[in-house]
């Protein structure tokens, strides 16, 4: 009975968030040059446990994708599924960037953010060179598994462990043992996932206090009006865009998918990577929401290296923002470069190190923007990179749901289910749990 007394994990998050707020702004107005504030707190014992904590979601993500994509290949064992499921994940993400694009363009023309007295001589930004088409399409080969692994190149992982589920699917009776291996380990690293979650609202408490003590406000005022129209057009997308497609795509009840998502927003606006959130994404969109492990596995793993709507709402209304500050204008040819452009990229420049910058700066030089614009709103960029996350993670799950129910794998009454996957107990519980119930799946 006392159990349903305590807080849930998105409870748990939200107390964390608001309290690494409150203490990073506090420390910051009290002792504003204190060197051991500076020292022993934000770049000591606050810095400390927010990377420990990313470290320990990173480093569940190989393993995740590779175990949990070879297990969902393993039962897709026709060609002709695989293939339709790979074009229908893939033209739905390059339809909701289109989306994105457009909107936040309509939305910078109609509220005209740049302003030429943001233009100083100083301003300089050094873009990193994007790849060639050719390089990216060599480079989705791995010719090292164990390498790409290590570097935690997602698109080789998944190549690599598509053909690898593949070939397990056809070698009949050892390959059901080795698939039954693999559906093992995947019930591990899911338990390893729920230990991991319990350990969020400490790791989000630190990123929020040494982004609260490490946040330039007086960069972030100066470019405030671009700020907030991207963080609208973010909202609009997250909230009204993406809840649309899934009732009219599926007939699910949007409601009920955004109130399973908060934790997955929380972490991902929290780490500001989608990679990082991924064993989050993934656990929930299969116990919450009710995917069959078949699709997440794919879809979602996919999405968080190639799925970008969040970063191409900024790309648009930054755009448009530095075409403004710098009064040149764009032809509507130019609009629709930028749209298809930053489309397309946001597959081709997949695991490029800053590739939200990267894109901006491609598309940038594709209309004859100068380049240098990029260093006006770098210094907001930071808060504008966690929402985004939080939206890009809430468009692959929209696109999972998606796609798992026109394949007809999708259990609707775990995504009705309001308790479903819901709070997992700590791991002495479960034990408990799995000793009274040992034919009970968790």
């Amino acid at each position: 009975m006392t159990q349903n007394n305590k807080l849930g994990l998105t409870s748990k998050i939200l107390i964390g968030m608001a309290a690494g707020i409150i203490l990073g702004l506090f420390l910051r107005n009290t002792f504003p040059d204190s060197e051991i504030v500076q020292d022993y707190i934000t770049n000591g014992l606050l810095h400390v446990i927010g990377t420990i904590f990313i470290s320990s979601l990173k480093m569940l993500v190989v393993p995740l994708v590779f175990v949990s994509l070879v297990c969902g290949t393993c039962s897709l064992s026709e060609p002709s599924k695989l293939g339709r499921l790979g074009g229908k994940t893939i033209s739905f993400y390059l339809f909701t960037t289109a989306i994105a694009l457009s909107l936040a363009i309509l939305a910078a023309i109609i509220v005209h953010p740049g302003s030429a007295s943001l233009v100083t001589e100083n301003m300089h930004y050094a873009a990193k060179e994007a790849p060639s088409l050719a390089d990216v399409l060599i480079g989705i080969v791995p010719t090292n598994p164990m390498h790409a692994m290590s570097e935690g190149n997602m698109l080789q992982i998944i190549i690599f462990a598509v053909i690898f589920g593949f070939a397990i699917s056809h070698i009949g009776e050892r390959g059901k043992r080795v698939a039954r291996l693999f559906d093992d380990l995947n019930e591990v690293i899911m338990r390893v996932v729920t230990l991991v979650m319990q350990l969020a609202p400490y790791g989000v408490f630190a990123l929020m206090g040494k982004l609260a003590l490490t946040l330039g406000l007086e960069t972030f005022s100066s470019v405030v009006k671009y700020f907030f129209v991207v963080l609208t057009v973010l909202i609009i997308h997250a909230f009204v865009v993406y809840p649309t497609l899934l009732k009219i795509l599926s007939g699910l009840n949007p409601l009920t998918f955004m109130r399973k998502m908060r934790d997955v927003q929380l972490f991902a606006f929290s780490t500001a990577s989608s990679n990082a959130t991924l064993p989050v994404t993934i656990e929930t969109a299969e116990h919450r929401l009710g995917a069959d492990n078949q699709i997440a596995s794919f879809t979602l793993p996919l999405g968080a290296t190639i799925n970008m709507d969040g970063t191409a709402i900024m790309q648009g209304v930054a755009t448009v923002f530095i075409a403004q500050v710098f009064g040149i204008d764009l032809t509507i040819t130019d609009y629709v470069t930028v749209v298809v452009t930053a489309t397309l990229a946001s597959i081709g420049t997949a695991g490029v190190p800053g590739v939200g910058l990267v894109m901006l700066a491609m598309v940038l030089n594709q209309v004859g923007l100068p380049v240098e614009g990029i260093a006006l709103i770098i210094g907001v960029d930071r808060l504008l990179d966690m929402v985004r996350t939080a939206v890009n993670v809430t468009g692959d799950t929209v696109a999972t749901l998606v796609i798992a129910k026109s394949e007809g794998s999708l259990n609707q009454e775990t995504f009705y289910d309001p308790s479903a996957g819901k709070a997992a107990p700590s791991f002495d519980e479960q034990v408990h749990i799995d000793e009274l119930n040992p034919n009970q799946e968790t």
